[in-house]
Parts: C-alpha cells; sequence; structure tokens
C-alpha cells in the first residue's frame, strides 16, 4: 500500500518536467509537449525545487515510479530511485530505475536537476512518480513511457533511421486493395499522434481480458513487445472482448459505416472511446490492420500494413485449397475453404528470442487482427515471424501454418457434375500468395516483399519449403494421389481421357482484357484458346460472371454464357465477353469485384476440362481534389472537389467527406443534391492546417451507384 501522499508545500516549491525539451529528444513530441511522455532505456530530465536546501547524508531524496493497480517491485511495476543510491531493492526486483544528481544542481538552494533512465525493459503505460525526503512524501507527475525503437537494448530496435521515421512516427500511409492483377492504392490516415491517442492506446491495453483477470501480471507483462503486439491485434476486434471494430462481410450496414467509407484511424478510435469503449461497426481486413497499425506506432513498436494477393483461407488446415465449380445447370456447391482477392494484416519489427537465441527469428512478424480462427481460444494472430514462413518453420509460435498457408498453399478446382461426382480440372501451386505488398521507406510508391515470405514459385526450394512445411505441423503421404476431401479420387481432367481414348495436347485459355474495366461503362474481354494439337478440336464453353465480395465468397450471379466453338490446329481462338453496366451495375453495390470463369469441355474427350479464371476490380470514376491557396500553419487554406456522373443515370443520396489529419481536426461531411447524367458537381471548402509538414487530404464521394470513390491530394504545410 502506497503512504499518502502530502501536498507541494511541505517538501516542495515545485517541479519542472521539461516535457518540450524531453519530448523532443524522445521523439514524443509530435504526440505532446505538455505531457510528458518518454521512451524505455533513454534518459530524461526534471527539476525539483525543494523548500529547503539539500544535504543528502542527513536527509537523502527517493523518488518512486509505479505502474498499474498492483505496483510491485519483482513484478517490474515499482522502483526506488535514491540520492544517494543506498535504496534497499527487493532481491527479486526486476525493471530497475536509475537516477543521477546533474552537475547543475544548487544543494544550497535546493534545486535539483535530476536525470532519470527506465530501463529498456520496462513494462510500457503510464507511471505515477512521487518523491519522499524528510520524512514526507507527495506526488510529483504522471507520465507516459513507451517502447524504444532507437535504443538498441530494446526488443523494438530497428537501426535504420530512415525506417524508423517511416514505420513508427509517419502518420501517413498507403494500403493496397484490388486484386493482383488490378492493385489499387488507398490513402490511409494513421494519425497516431493526433488528440487522446495516448490514452485511447493506454484504454486498448487496460480493456483486454487478460488484464480485467489479472490485473497484476497483465501490466508487468507489458514490457515485451511479443505479448503487447498479441494482446493488441485481440483488442482490435471485438470478437472475445469489447474491442474497437466489428467486422462485416455481408448484409447490411445501415447501422453503421460501410468499411470502404474510412480513410483514417483516429476517428475510428476516438468514436470507440467516446461510445465508453462500444465496438465501431464496421470493418473488415484492410480497417482492422490500419487500426492496429496505428497503435502500434502511438506505443513505439515498428509497424508497418502488408497486403497479400491471392490470400489462402485454410480451414482444414492441410495446406490445400478446394474450390468448386458447379457444371453447366448444376447448383453451386459451397466453399469451406477460399481465396480472398486480397487480405491485409501488419507486420510488427522485435526481436523473438523466445524462439532462438542466435536472432534467427528477429525482425518483422505477422499480426493479423482480423477474426478470422483462434490462437490460444482468442481471435487474433501472430506474432509470426516472417522468416520463419519463408522457411516453412510451421511448427513454431505463433499461428505459423495459418500465415504459412495464407501465402503458400496448393490450390484445387473441382469441377461438381450433375450426379454429383467430381472432377479434378485444375492443380495450381503457384495462384496463392502474390504481390505481397507494402508501402515504400520514404516514397508513396509500392514495395514488392513477396520474396521474404516464400521463394521463387516453382523452384525447387519452394516445393521444397512447401513439403518440408507440411511435415512440420502435420502427417501427409506426399505420393499419395489427388483426393477430394470426401477422400474419392477425382480425375484430372487437363491430361487426357479415361476410357482409352487418344490423349490430346492440353488446350491453353487466359482471358485477355480489351480495356481498362471502369464502374460506369460496359467489361470486354477476350477468351484466348490455344492448342498445339495437328486435329480441329470442338469445344463447348461456359463462360459465367459471379459478383464477389473480395473474401472469396460469391454473391451472385450476374450471368452465363454457353458456347461452341471449333480450335482449328496452330491457330488462336478468340472469344469475346462482354459483362454490360446494365447487367453489373445494380449487383456492384454490394460486391468488390467479378470473376469471370470460363470451363472448357473438349467434346470429343468429355473428361478433358480446362478452366480460367479472371477476377475484375472496377476502377472508379474520376474524382479530382486541389488546393486553390496556400496552406500555412493555422491559416485559412482553401480546396476544391469535382465529380462529372459518367452515367445515364441520375445519382442519388450523394454525400462528400474530408478528412486529413493535420489540417481537419474531425470529418468533415456534407450532403449533395442529386446529380443528373452528365452533369459535374463542384464544391470549395475551407480547412486550417494544424501541423507543418506533409498531409493527405482525403475526399470521399458516396451515392446509390458508386461507393466510397476517393481521391486525395498531398499537401505540404508552411511554418
Amino acid at each position: 500500500m502506497l503512504p499518502k501522499m502530502m501536498t507541494y508545500d511541505m517538501i516542495l516549491n515545485g517541479v519542472d518536467l521539461h516535457s518540450r525539451t524531453n519530448n523532443t529528444e524522445h521523439h514524443t513530441s509530435e504526440i505532446s509537449v505538455d505531457q510528458l511522455i518518454v521512451r524505455r532505456g533513454q534518459p530524461f530530465s526534471l527539476t525539483l525545487k525543494l523548500t529547503q536546501s539539500f544535504n543528502p547524508d542527513f536527509h537523502p531524496l527517493t523518488i518512486t515510479a509505479v505502474t498499474g493497480k498492483h505496483p510491485a517491485e519483482d513484478q517490474g511495476t515499482m522502483s526506488y530511485l535514491r540520492i544517494p543510491d543506498s535504496v534497499q531493492r527487493s532481491p527479486s526486483a526486476k525493471a530497475v530505475w536509475r537516477i543521477e544528481l546533474h552537475k547543475s544542481s544548487s544543494l544550497i538552494t535546493g534545486s535539483l536537476t535530476l536525470t532519470i533512465t527506465p530501463p529498456a525493459d520496462t513494462p510500457v503505460g503510464e507511471y505515477r512518480l512521487s518523491v519522499r525526503h524528510r520524512g514526507e512524501e507527495t506526488q510529483l507527475a504522471t507520465l507516459m513511457v513507451l517502447f524504444n525503437p532507437w535504443c538498441p537494448d530494446d526488443w523494438v530496435f530497428l537501426p535504420d533511421e530512415l525506417e524508423r521515421q517511416e514505420y513508427v512516427m509517419n502518420e501517413q500511409g498507403i494500403i493496397y486493395k484490388g486484386s493482383g492483377n488490378h492493385i489499387s492504392p488507398m490513402n490511409w490516415d494513421f494519425g497516431q499522434f493526433e488528440e487522446n491517442m495516448v490514452k485511447i492506446c493506454t484504454t486498448i491495453l487496460d480493456k483486454n481480458h487478460k488484464h480485467l483477470s489479472d490485473p497484476a501480471n497483465d501490466v508487468s507483462a507489458r514490457c515485451n513487445p511479443i505479448y503487447v503486439s498479441r494482446v493488441v491485434s485481440a483488442m482490435i476486434n471485438c470478437e472475445d472482448d469489447c474491442g474497437v471494430l466489428v467486422g462485416r462481410w455481408g448484409g447490411s450496414f445501415w447501422d453503421g459505416v460501410l468499411p470502404s467509407h474510412w480513410s483514417g484511424s483516429h476517428t475510428i478510435l476516438q468514436r470507440w472511446l467516446n461510445s465508453g469503449c462500444q465496438p465501431v461497426k464496421y470493418g473488415q481486413c484492410w480497417v482492422f490492420a490500419s487500426v492496429m497499425c496505428s497503435v502500434m506506432r502511438l506505443l513505439g513498436i515498428p509497424c508497418r500494413v502488408v497486403t497479400n494477393y491471392q490470400s489462402a483461407h485454410d480451414n482444414n488446415k492441410n495446406l490445400t485449397i478446394d474450390i468448386y465449380h458447379a457444371d453447366y445447370g448444376v447448383r453451386e456447391k459451397p466453399n469451406k475453404d477460399s481465396v480472398w482477392n486480397f487480405h491485409v494484416w501488419v507486420e510488427a519489427w522485435m526481436r523473438r528470442p523466445d524462439l532462438t537465441k542466435d536472432g534467427k527469428y528477429d525482425g518483422w512478424q505477422v499480426l493479423d487482427p482480423t477474426p478470422q480462427e483462434k490462437s490460444d481460444g482468442v481471435y487474433c494472430c501472430g506474432p509470426a515471424p516472417v522468416k520463419a514462413v519463408l522457411n516453412g518453420d510451421t511448427n513454431l509460435k505463433y499461428d505459423i501454418p495459418f500465415v504459412f498457408a495464407e501465402v503458400n498453399a496448393d490450390c484445387i478446382d473441382w469441377l461438381v457434375k450433375a450426379d454429383g461426382s467430381k472432377i479434378n480440372i485444375f492443380s495450381d501451386t503457384k495462384r496463392v500468395g502474390q504481390n505481397i505488398s507494402t508501402k515504400s521507406v520514404g516514397y508513396n510508391k509500392r514495395m514488392n516483399i513477396t520474396d521474404s515470405y516464400k521463394h521463387r514459385e516453382g523452384s525447387e526450394k519452394e516445393r521444397a519449403v512447401f513439403k518440408y512445411a507440411i511435415t512440420r505441423d502435420y502427417s501427409r503421404d506426399e505420393s499419395e494421389e489427388t483426393k477430394e476431401p470426401d477422400g474419392s479420387v477425382a480425375v484430372n481432367g487437363s491430361v487426357g481421357g479415361t476410357n482409352g481414348e487418344m490423349i490430346q495436347p492440353e488446350v491453353f485459355i487466359h482471358f485477355e482484357e480489351v480495356s481498362k474495366p471502369v464502374n460506369g461503362k460496359d467489361v470486354n474481354l477476350n477468351l484466348v484458346l490455344h492448342s498445339k494439337s495437328h486435329v480441329t478440336r470442338p469445344l463447348s464453353i461456359t463462360v459465367s460472371v459471379h459478383g464477389m465480395r473480395y473474401n472469396g465468397s460469391a454473391v451472385v450471379s450476374i450471368q452465363t454464357d454457353f458456347k461452341q466453338a471449333q480450335l482449328l490446329p496452330g491457330k488462336d481462338l478468340s472469344i469475346p465477353i462482354v459483362v454490360p453496366f446494365s447487367a453489373y451495375h445494380k449487383h456492384m453495390q454490394e460486391c468488390d469485384s467479378m470473376k469471370v470463369s470460363a470451363i472448357v469441355t473438349d467434346e470429343k474427350c468429355p473428361d478433358n476440362r480446362y478452366l480460367a479464371e479472371d477476377d475484375i476490380v472496377l476502377l472508379d470514376p474520376p474524382l479530382s481534389i486541389t488546393i486553390v491557396s496556400q496552406t500555412r500553419l493555422y491559416n485559412s487554406a482553401t480546396a476544391e472537389v469535382i465529380f462529372m456522373n459518367p452515367v445515364k443515370e441520375t445519382l442519388k443520396e450523394c454525400t462528400l467527406s474530408i478528412s486529413g489529419s493535420g489540417l481537419l481536426r474531425k470529418e468533415i461531411e456534407c450532403r449533395l443534391p442529386d446529380l443528373k447524367p452528365n452533369s459535374q458537381i463542384r464544391i470549395k471548402f475551407s480547412f486550417f492546417p494544424y501541423k507543418i509538414g506533409e498531409k493527405t487530404l482525403v475526399a470521399d464521394f458516396d451515392c446509390t451507384a458508386f461507393r466510397n470513390t476517393k481521391a486525395s491530394y498531398i499537401v505540404n504545410v508552411q511554418p
């Protein structure tokens, strides 16, 4: 139990925390220059003004630093500091702080400048400092202690300064969406240094279920970024607790915000705090990941957002994704496994001495706050070392088999026939895990980091790692035939017939886009077929178009066409495919992409089936935002947004939202009149920048036909 605190008057005339100076040296002045916020493993200074002269031999001075409601020396949550250093500490004391009396101190006047250092393994969080002198004790101050990527002794130490500026200090980022063929960058405002972010992040830590069940051990464990990152991963979703976001991937969003509307984290986090920690509706993977990145950067853990295209969700943990296609006229069979157009998670930088002492698995770690599968009974994922994923070390913690499957699972496509039988029409070891992307350091360009997760597709090394990954965590006979999940052996239709016919050379098929697919216009493709056969091949072709959610689930069948064609020897056959705007536009208001599939049957050898697929992500119609005046700190600036209706129908329920940390303290939203065909709308608005440097202004236009079309503009705010 802490002793009762006295007022300043008894032993102190005052205290100067030197918050501006300390925060600048600790790289926290972007958060605040008034609240003392320091990083562990690095000294900070404060000046005490005693009511009497200071004689350390007769009247020593003791400072106590505590965090949490149950501070204890052996938990690292209480530390005693004394001048002179003769304090009797517990033999099991952890995370012992250090104190020095600066030579500029005046003992006669009682003006003491103290240098205090929280060690590099201090639990992060809010601390209370008190001072005891001449038999009296008084409260000094509260301060926040964060992780320190500038400190070599901290497990989150990141040696490169440019990377620290990007992965800790940068409040602006780019999230990659779309598909592997249509990578779509989206500006995101992390806003980790915005108002109340310290309070928000400490509340997130205090609301986690481990803290509620054992607060003393939870606060003590906050010395460990591995532990903290798992807590944050669980708290960003609300599946097990009063986490930040509710996930929804289908149905109505009327009682919340459509995930595609969000363009920054701070609005979401502030809404969560203001509501008494009620989960915010709604998020999807890129929202979960981006919000987690903001929290991690505020806490001082280097973090970046990563997108994996053609991302597998392996439900039965066999590292194989089974996809079912219905034959013409056959009812669709649901898929338990899925391949998402893209999936977004975060990587955090930290050491992993819990795995090996030689640093083999130090570095980037995958963490995924999107609630997909439970980890140790909780919806969280990671940290999984990227190096372990690359090496196929699926026996290590945490959740490496799941992450390995996301980037490297094999895919088997099955054709479901009218009699219920299934034919293996395609086996693909290269589909999953493409163009793994993150923002470049210091530039608004995409960086492909696929090589850090997997070896070159199809190489001997990649196949060897895949087999090794299976044997590390699963038992499976690598020599067995391809089997459908119910155990029946399937025929690989892309090889040849089964009734003794002459085996024909394979038919190669793929889609080519005639023009970029733009929302509001017809989508035009060509299905191109080729074979090295010396005879004419009569073919029947089924082309289906489905509206898809980005997580691989089909929402609606848009159209299905059946065609017959002759593939001549040595000739390419090009079949035009048109998806009219009138056919897709109502459906695409609830969908993220279109999947165009072609199943080709060799009529002379009906067991020979061939598959081609293309994921179509529609490009938004153009929305522009420009600055039409100078932008100076605390001075009014003007911007203009322009949008033209590109379709032959009136756009209704039009709204425009404007946001940007450092430029607007809260999002501006205005309702607009209906927009007639080929009509243009121009909106001018004012804003008052409150931070200097490069900031991003984001506009979001929403209506009945086009959901959340975005544009952004980089603003360089001058002093």
